[in-house]
């Protein structure tokens, strides 16, 4: 039997196809090991990016949560003195100081305080939503409603701040319209006759005044009283631009935390797309 012999040129033909079917099929199991390797990088690199983010997350959700709770205490703070301090303010004085006090008590804006406490108590219930559901639109309300908050409490530590400037003139007046029983608790607690001078209102008769004579040489009640006033009302407006400081931070954490909550949201889009989901 005879055989039949190819020719050189289709077996060169077939060792090229065999050759180049391997190179494809060597390159495919190259490609396949090459994403496989990347996919176990991207897996091993994950973990740690979330954990960074969580950790990142935790730092601002915990610097919040403490400049939440310092906001409602100071609401607390600032509508219980603003709620005693005003229904104590028209008590019967026993002691000078006492009076002086509750005299300018009675001209603070104790309404406009209690009225800045309840918009207080407002914006922190509006924090609450937000952070139970993770939404963005609570915070920002709440965010914008401390920003008129503060301005609110600013203008009212104004207020005080420029009752210190009209002090002279304020307690002028309102000795010469107090009954001599006031004026003699505060000639008693300050050491003085009078206001101004012991004929500038004429002071009352009593053992720190005993005669118009040795009232000539006490001094008046002016300076005492002034400084008593202005040293008082000082505390309380510094008090005041105390809680307008931590209104800002507040504002800035709502900041912060509304930023960090953008960036994964944005990493959660990220990571749906490319068909993880679920890994925030």
């Amino acid at each position: 039997m005879r055989r039949i012999r190819t020719p050189p040129s289709l077996l060169e033909g077939l060792k090229r196809a065999a050759s180049g079917a391997c190179h494809i099929f060597v390159s495919i199991l190259d490609q396949s090991h090459s994403k496989r390797a990347n996919l176990a990088s991207l897996a091993r690199s994950k973990p740690t990016v979330l954990a960074q983010l969580i950790k990142m997350a935790n730092k601002v959700l915990a610097a919040f949560l403490v400049m939440d709770g310092l906001f409602v205490a100071m609401g607390a703070i600032m509508l219980g003195f603003c709620a005693i301090v005003r229904n104590a303010a028209f008590n019967d004085p026993t002691e000078g100081r006492e009076a002086a006090r509750n005299l300018l008590y009675q001209s603070f804006p104790f309404n406009a305080g209690i009225a800045n406490a309840i918009m207080t108590f407002i914006a922190f219930i509006l924090t609450l939503p937000g952070l139970a559901t993770g939404s963005r639109s609570w915070l920002k309300v709440a965010g914008y409603l401390i920003a008129v908050d503060a301005v609110f409490t600013m203008a009212v530590g104004l207020d005080l701040w420029i009752t210190t400037l009209k002090m002279r003139a304020n307690f002028e007046n309102i000795w010469r319209s107090q009954p001599s029983g006031i004026q003699d608790l505060m000639q008693t607690a300050f050491q003085c006759c009078g206001y101004l001078n012991s004929t500038s209102p004429a002071f009352v008769t009593n053992e720190q005044c005993p005669s118009p004579a040795a009232a000539a040489l006490v001094r008046g009640c002016v300076a005492p009283l002034v400084s008593f006033g202005s040293t008082f009302v000082d505390n309380i407006f510094t008090a005041v631009f105390g809680m307008v400081g931590i209104q800002v931070l507040v504002i800035v954490a709502i900041a912060a935390l509304l930023k960090d909550r953008k960036e994964r949201e944005r990493y959660r889009h990220i990571d749906e797309k490319r068909g993880a989901r679920g890994t925030f």
